[in-house]
Formats: structure tokens, sequence, C-alpha cells
């Protein structure tokens, strides 16, 4: 008998449908991947599950009994856990607090603090993770930040755990300690439902694998009985015949040169330059300084020494603002904190960067906002019956191409891609890496800092490696190689 059983899933936001009578099940002490491109419906599906959502239509069974979750709380009572992937914790109270916050051990009608933080304790020795109980969160990386996450779902004994991309923001040997927990979890017969777009991963953890596609359930298979070609042609419905479709394009001049720039404890002494129809990958281990880097550039923060050249001449970027008047966009890794106004529609997020190029006598030309919106709709492939709905009801991928819109608005010369395809799925990855080659053919440049390797392999014309705030070296693309990338990585570690 399954641990869960969904039969018959309908779920519909603006009166558009986007669960089509879905059905999964879990077994207890497994490890269940569901998998899908963004819009697949796969994080509504497991919200309802969650009590997040209520489902329009449809059964949910736990333990072969019939049960309606119409609420989070009902959830935690059914033993049901649901990480996110975009973490909300309470940053100014402490990792116990956080843990068993609204469930605090008390005396004389008091928060017992000193119970709190030795339960806590011995909670996070048994599971091994390496946490003050006294720290605050703020305090804390994201990685350690997922950690005490999953020690709150394990704290509820929640038999239930939904991990929606837990490694997104985490390093390899993070990764590794996740899994140690999760193999850990499934040895007390807990149930994993796993969402992940990150097909290596998949393999060493899943047990069995569900695929979703369009809202609808496609085919669910024992994690040894399929391939990644099976998984992505039944994920994207076609074949994706190159999974980095790069192009060559002529090098041309130099368009940015970054001379000895340093923020001292965010990069140090680094020199680069930028040439036009190139893709200048930036790798580095988490913290090695390639964001605080770009944040400079950009006019984010402002470095205490060095020199920034653009088109042979030197500049001051005082401001983001500054920067986009100089032709400079930055599409950040937080696209949700940073790059989009989640409540607002699709059609105002577009706009949200150019909005002087629409006024005219103090008002906004509708007729030409208009016309724009629908040309990067149209242009980026955009998937939205729409644009007047909020930009959060999109899926990551096509939220990208929001983010992507509003900065071509700008007519940038140079764009900055901040892990372009993070969470986004093998569909919309090629999308946007499509968008990023006819970039740079019009005689654009793009600097792109990611931390898969086989993207920033498959991508850049030129790899500049940061080591620790320092710059490391620089490989051309006939210098590849995963090896020589890792030992510049740590070449002053």
């Amino acid at each position: 008998m399954s641990l869960v059983e969904l039969k018959g899933i309908r779920k519909s936001f603006y009166g558009v449908e986007v669960l089509h009578g879905v059905d999964f099940s879990l077994r207890a002490g497994t490890v269940h991947a569901l998998m899908g491109e963004n819009g697949a419906g796969k994080s509504t599906l497991m919200k309802v599950i969650a009590g997040v959502h209520k489902c329009d239509s449809g059964s949910i069974r736990i333990d072969g009994k019939e049960v309606e979750i119409e609420s989070p709380a009902k959830a935690q009572e059914l033993g049901v856990a649901m990480i996110h992937q975009e973490l909300s914790p309470v940053l100014e109270m402490s990792v116990a607090e956080n843990i068993y916050l609204g469930r605090e051990p008390s005396h004389l009608g008091f928060v017992d603090y000193a119970q709190l933080y030795r339960q806590t304790g011995e909670l996070l020795e048994e599971l091994r993770i390496p946490i003050n109980p006294r720290a605050k969160m703020k305090s804390l990386r994201v990685a350690d930040q997922q950690m005490v996450e999953i020690a709150k779902a394990i704290s509820q004994n929640a038999r239930i755990v939904i991990m929606d991309e837990p490694t997104s923001a985490i390093t390899d040997n993070e990764v590794d300690s996740l899994f140690r927990m999760i193999r850990d979890m499934k040895a007390r017969d807990v149930g994993i439902i796993y969402i992940s777009h990150k097909m290596a991963e998949i393999f060493q953890i899943a047990d069995d694998i569900t695929v979703l596609r369009d809202g609808t359930y496609v085919n669910t298979w024992s994690a040894s009985e399929v391939d990644n070609d099976t998984l992505i042609h039944n994920m994207v419905g076609r074949e994706l015949k190159e999974q980095f479709p790069k192009i060559t394009v002529p090098i041309g001049e130099t368009v940015l040169q970054v001379n000895n720039l340093t923020l001292t404890g965010q990069y140090e002494d680094i020199s680069f330059e930028l040439h036009r129809g190139e893709i200048l990958g930036f790798v580095g281990l988490v913290g090695a300084g390639r964001t605080e880097l770009m944040h400079s550039i950009f006019g984010m923060t402002h470095p205490e020494q060095g020199e920034i050249y653009l088109n042979g001449t030197q500049v001051q970027i005082k401001s983001p603002k500054d920067a986009i008047q100089k032709g400079i966009a930055y599409v950040t890794e937080d696209r949700k904190g940073e790059g989009l106004v989640l409540p607002m529609s699709v059609y105002h997020n577009t706009t949200l960067a150019s909005l002087k190029d629409f006024e005219s006598s103090g008002l906004i030309q509708k007729a030409k906002e208009d016309k724009v919106v629908a040309e990067q709709v149209e242009a980026l492939g955009i998937k939205v019956n729409n644009v007047r709905l909020p930009v959060k009801s999109l899926s990551g991928g096509n939220q990208q191409k929001v983010v992507l819109a509003k900065w071509m608005i700008t007519s940038p010369d140079i764009i900055i891609f901040d892990e372009p395809t993070r969470g986004i799925d093998v569909g919309a990855k090629s999308e946007i890496y499509k968008i990023m080659c006819q970039f740079v053919s019009q005689g654009h440049a793009i600097i792109m800092i990611s931390s898969e390797m086989p993207e920033a392999m498959g991508m850049s014309d030129r790899i500049v490696v940061l080591s620790n705030h320092k710059y490391s070296g620089e490989l051309s693309r006939e210098e590849f190689s995963q090896e020589a990338i890792v030992q510049m990585q740590f070449k002053y570690m």
C-alpha cells in the first residue's frame, strides 16, 4: 500500500486549469523524484499535498485513508512537511526557535529556553548537522538554513517530506550531506518527494521517477529502468538535439575592461576584458567573489580601487541607474527577490526598468507601452495567457524571460547573467541559451556567472576563474577541462 496516493487532482488559477487530473503515489522509505519542465505543475501538485492549495477535484489518500488537506496545519497534523525552494526563515530568531516555532517547550506558561536549546542540540547532533542552536538564522548560509528546514521537518515527526529544488544554492559537499540525511530518513521509513532539474542527482538519490508535462501525468518508472534521454524526451515532448546551442560568433573589439578592481573582503585585484560577440564565463566556488564583483560593475557597490573602461573610455558607475544608462544590464540570480516584483503583472514588470522611455509630458504613452510589451512576449516566447496576470503565476523559465524582456527594452550593450538557468527546466534552459547566442550575434557581449560546470563550458567563449576573492586565471574554449577549472578554483584556498 502506498504511503500517499493522489488520484485525478485538478487545480485552476485565474480561470486557467494547471493540473489536469494528475495521479501520483509515494511508497514509504523511498525517494520519489517528480520531474518536468517549469510550468509542468510539480510545485502546484506538491502544494496541494502540503495544504497550501486546495485541489478543485480529485482524492488524496494517506495510509489508504482518504483525507482533506485544507491547510498547512492540517498537512502537518497528517505528517506532511514541505521544504520550499524559496526558504522563509525568521531571520532574527535563533535556529532552535525556527525549528520549534509554535511548538516551543514551556514551563509555567513561558518558553523553556534551556529545554528548547537542549533538545535542538540533541536533534542537530543526531542528524550530524554542525550548527549552533543559539545562532541567529540571519548569520547562516543558505545551505545551512536549508539543513535547519530539514531538521524542522524531522522534528515534526513528518512521514512525508517534500523537497523542492533542495540543491539549487548549495555546494557539492553540502549535497553529499543532504543525501546522507535523506538516506537516514529513508531508513526511518519516511517517504520523500524530490523535485529537481539536475539529472545526475536524480539518478543518484531516487528510487522512483514521475514526469509531469503541461499539468498532465506522463509516466512513472523505477529509477533503474529509465535513462537520461528518455526522461528529457518525456519532459519536453520533443527531442533536444543539442543541450548547449552555442553558435560561433566573430569576436570583436574590447567593450569592457576592468583593471585591478578591489573591494576589501569581497574581491581583490581583479582584471579582465570582455569583447563584442563574446560570452565570458565566470566560475568559482560559492563565496569566491563572482557576484560581488558584478555588483560593483553594475553600480550596486563601489570598489575601493581599480578602473573600469567602456569602449576605451574610463567610467565611474555610481548606481544601477547609471549602469543602465551606460548600456549595462544585470540579470540577478535571485529573480524572485531582486529581478521581479511578484505581485505586479507581467506587463508592468516588463517595462519597469524603462518607464521613462514611454513618458511624454508626464504621462505614460499606453499604446507605445502595449506595443513594446507585445513585441517582447512574442520575441522571447513568454508563455502567458494574459499579460495582466501577476508574474508570480508564471513558471520559473517564463519568469526569467520576463526579467530578460525588462532588460532588452533598455537596449543594453552588455548583459551580466548571474546563474541564468538556476531552477529552470531543460527545455527553458535551451531557450535561454538561444536568446543569449542571438544577443551576442548582434555584436553585444555577455558575462555569465555559472556554478554548473557543463553550462559554463558549454556556453562560454572564455572562462575566468576566481578563487577566494582573487583572479586565479582564465581559459580559452580550446583549453576547457573540468580538471583545469577545479584546480584553479582551489588555487588560493
